[in-house]
């Protein structure tokens, strides 16, 4: 199959998918807590087009997720149910169903509260095989086990139905599940396992604490850390789990990097995420939805800044962080103090204005009373106004009909002048819009608001640069911002995630799918992805800011240009590089690089045997520069500031034309498994490798 007209065709050789069962095992099966669900997920229906009825997803059991996203039913392997029956019958409950997400694959569900009773037995049992101990207070870690330890025990049970020939083949996601690999593998049972991990444990903790992680990791003592963060234990069930697997993974080359050496193993191939890009594809109404989505956030805006709405909303624009509140990793820092640069740039040299949204979830206890009433103002006003607009066109109306031009003074009473002047003056407003729309529980010391804070940026006249956090996830539901996040990122005009630990990043991935323009790092996942397939990535709308071989301040200068470029665009130029951006989906697709991972992984299913080997490397390709980018990088922007609703001297563009070019221009192919040699040139001290 291919994604693109100019791709390889594949092999058509088939798995022998009749003879195998597929179990995959992940926390997050039907339970979101973060980006791994994203995974599971959005793969799933090309899963299940591939292995059918032999697909089996695994996860723990919560009530409520069961009964609002799983369809129960019998399991259709006789095996399966003699499996779970053997755990029922020992006070353990399991659950089955389809999982209702595209594809409906089958899930199997463990309720570890049903097997609690078994916990210190099966402690030991953790200590005696490889002298691991759980404490007592670590209430997740001990879930994990419970967890695991069910999982072993039911794929004994799976073995033992099926005979001599078992045929399966486990893949576990994160050291949640680590338990269940290690079990497996100390009982002897044969099956053959694969281990991914989609961020190394210690690594997420570290980089919390401002260290200059990348460039130091062999220089970290790797116990005494985790020692130190109490999560030593955790880290055992991890790097187990990875030198258990007949197979290790993970989801870009940077990961695979922190992975040899947080765990002392390297990768055997790196498999990138994808993302379901028919739910997002919209042809070419995506430039639609961007005015219209655009169009709520303008009416949120009218409210929120009532009575300092003194800035052209044509001439205004909208950048956005999304994620966990992670302060550091997500580069929220670097962010705010590039913000702070941006603002005096543009109060200098531009009349845009920047509105900049941060959507991060945090304690808090309400909606902010100012916020609310901002919004109900701007329904007063809106109400107002179009009760004067129904009888000044009646009016107008009848006047017409006799044949009359009417006096416009006459044609409005007093009462309605009365009622405009009262809507106005409803506007005054003696304070500044504020920063944050919710009441934070702890807001003298939240990192957002500290920073603000100390940037000075509260929303002020003067500034060019607004802010907006928003510490609660996007509804539709809401009575102050009223989209789903796929609406409001649509409704944006850039995204920026300027990561210091980030794996993958499936927020600029997002993005890139919608069409939006984006801002990542070279030390994400999506970001090294990017730079190695693609040419040139700010033609295409993938601004990558260098956190690994630049300073923390050549950093933010970097991040500051970047924005500032992005604000001297012009509509019509905005709308190419939007063009351009979504261009980029194929290249994300779960249809691509499902069957690359598939290709990838094909000598496990085929042989299942111990002694595991990786297949040759699977081509693909190089997105070229757009042909309709000049040579020089200079000359895609002004060079000198500019307003942004000039069109003068635009660069020439056919969007058919290069539409194909990108299809047809296919450049040197890339190899999508980590072999050594290319790991090793992000090790620390190597030079980042060029498009």
């Amino acid at each position: 199959m291919t994604s693109l007209s100019g791709l390889p065709l594949w092999d058509e050789e088939d798995l022998p998918v009749d003879d195998l069962l597929l179990f995959e095992v992940a926390w997050e099966v039907t339970n979101k807590v973060g980006g791994i669900y994203t995974v599971i997920q959005t793969k799933a229906k090309i899963t299940v087009d591939e292995w059918g009825e032999n697909l089996f997803m695994m996860g723990p059991y919560y009530e409520h997720n069961f009964n609002t996203q799983v369809e129960q039913c019998e399991p259709p392997n006789p095996a399966i149910k003699k499996a779970m029956g053997a755990l029922i019958d020992n006070g353990c409950l399991v659950y089955f169903g389809r999982w209702l997400i595209e594809g409906s694959p089958y899930v199997i569900l463990f309720d570890t509260g049903s097997a609690a009773w078994n916990l210190d037995r099966w402690k030991g049992d953790l200590w005696d095989t490889c002298g691991i101990g759980m404490p007592a207070h670590d209430r997740e870690a001990n879930d994990s086990l419970l967890f695991g330890s069910m999982v072993a025990w039911f794929f004994k049970e799976v073995i033992c139905q099926l005979g001599d020939s078992p045929n399966v083949l486990a893949h576990f996601h994160e050291w949640q599940v680590g338990a269940g690999l290690i079990l497996c593998r100390s009982r002897k049972i044969p099956l053959a396992t694969i281990f991914t991990t989609h961020a190394t444990l210690l690594g997420r903790y570290i980089c919390a604490g401002n260290v200059d992680f990348y460039n130091n990791l062999d220089k970290f003592n790797i116990d005494q850390e985790a020692g130190e963060r109490q999560i030593y234990h955790r880290y055992c069930l991890e790097r187990a789990a990875v030198h258990c697997a007949h197979v290790f993974t993970t989801v870009s080359q940077i990961t695979a990097v922190e992975a040899n050496h947080m765990l002392h193993r390297k990768p055997d191939v790196v498999t990138p995420n994808g993302l379901n890009i028919k739910k997002f594809s919209a042809m070419h109404e995506f430039q639609n939805l961007h005015s219209t989505n655009k169009g709520q956030i303008q009416e949120f805006i009218r409210g929120h800044f009532y009575g300092h709405l003194d800035f052209n909303l044509e001439k205004t624009l909208f950048f956005f962080i999304a994620g966990r509140y992670e302060f550091s990793n997500k580069g929220v820092d670097i962010f705010l103090e590039s913000l702070s640069r941006l603002n005096y740039l543009l109060r200098v040299w531009n009349d845009v204005t920047v509105v900049v949204f941060f959507i991060m979830p945090a304690k808090t206890n309400n909606f902010n009373v100012e916020t609310l009433k901002g919004q109900a103002v701007r329904k007063q006003l809106w109400d107002t106004a179009h009760t004067v607009k129904d009888k000044f066109g009646k009016r107008l109306y009848e006047a017409l009909l006799k044949g009359d031009i009417p006096d416009m003074n006459t044609i409005l009473d007093r009462d309605d002048f009365t009622i405009m002047k009262r809507a106005i003056y409803a506007t005054q407003r003696h304070t500044l819009p504020p920063v944050t729309t919710h009441n934070m529980l702890d807001d003298t010391s939240d990192p957002i608001l500290a920073n603000v804070r100390r940037i000075g940026l509260f929303n002020a006249r003067t500034d060019r640069v607004k802010i907006v956090f928003h510490p609660e996830f996007l509804s539709s539901t809401s009575p102050l911002l009223p989209m789903d996040y796929e609406e409001f990122v649509r409704g944006c005009h850039l995204g920026v995630f300027p990561s210091y630990y980030e794996p993958w990043g499936y927020t600029p991935g997002e993005c890139t799918v919608m069409g939006i323009p984006s801002v990542t790092t070279n030390l994400s996942g999506f970001g090294c992805f990017m730079e190695e397939h693609v040419s040139d990535p700010t033609a295409y709308g993938i601004y990558i800011v260098d956190r690994r071989f630049r300073s923390a301040d050549d950093s933010c200068n970097q991040l500051t240009q970047f924005m500032f470029g992005f604000c001297q665009q012009s509509r019509r130029q905005r709308i190419i590089q939007r063009n351009r951006t979504e261009r980029l989906s194929d290249l994300l697709d779960w249809r691509y690089l499902g069957r690359v991972n598939v290709n990838n992984l094909s000598p496990l299913s085929l042989s299942l045997a111990l002694s595991l080997a990786l297949s040759p490397q699977t081509e693909g390709f190089r997105y070229p520069r757009p042909g309709s980018v000049p040579p020089s990088p200079s000359v895609s922007v002004h060079s000198t500031p500019h307003h942004s609703d000039e069109e003068d001297d635009e660069e020439p563009y056919d969007e058919d034309m290069e539409a194909e070019r990108d299809r047809q221009n296919i450049k040197a192919p890339f190899t999508l498994g980590a072999t050594p040699e290319e790991i090793s040139r992000y090790e620390p001290g190597m030079a980042n490798p060029g498009p």
